[in-house]
């Protein structure tokens, strides 16, 4: 039996409330976010992850409170989770926003590029450095 917390396939689970609770955003609770907030999720991404002002607190404790409604809470609890949080957790907050957001995006299991695909070379070559083969001038001495 397995005592620690899975998290959901594209989620994470976090400590909120003293409770480890699994945490989703699925496209659901993406567009209510959008909606509501009146920015794209990428441009939430942006902020926290580079170029960008940084994101009010009430979106990302919005954010949050969807993903624990991703994650199988009730709307009304998941606000109240979060809203019973202190301003100290808003930088964990923030952490978790950010997580959700990459778990998100991320494929559970990538797919492999094959070794053909987007080449122009002939089947069955062999991957390169990327730098251009150096042709030899015959005046020039061997290095």
């Amino acid at each position: 039996m397995a005592i620690t917390a899975e998290p959901p396939l594209g989620g994470i689970v976090a400590e909120l409330g003293g409770k480890t609770r699994p945490l989703l955003l699925r496209n659901e609770e993406i567009e209510r976010f959008e909606k509501h907030h009146g920015c794209g999720i990428f441009t939430v991404f942006d902020a926290l992850f580079g170029d960008g002002d940084a994101p009010k607190i009430h979106q990302i404790r919005d954010l949050v409170a969807l993903g624990l409604v991703g994650g199988g809470q009730p709307d009304r609890a998941a606000d109240q989770i979060v809203a019973s949080m202190p301003p100290s957790a808003n930088f964990t907050l923030r952490q978790i926003a950010g997580d959700m957001i990459l778990a998100a995006f991320t494929p559970e299991n990538p797919e492999k590029k094959s070794d053909t695909d987007g080449s122009s070379g002939t089947p069955g070559g062999t991957a390169t450095d990327g730098t251009s083969p150096v042709a030899s001038d015959p005046s020039s001495p061997p290095a």
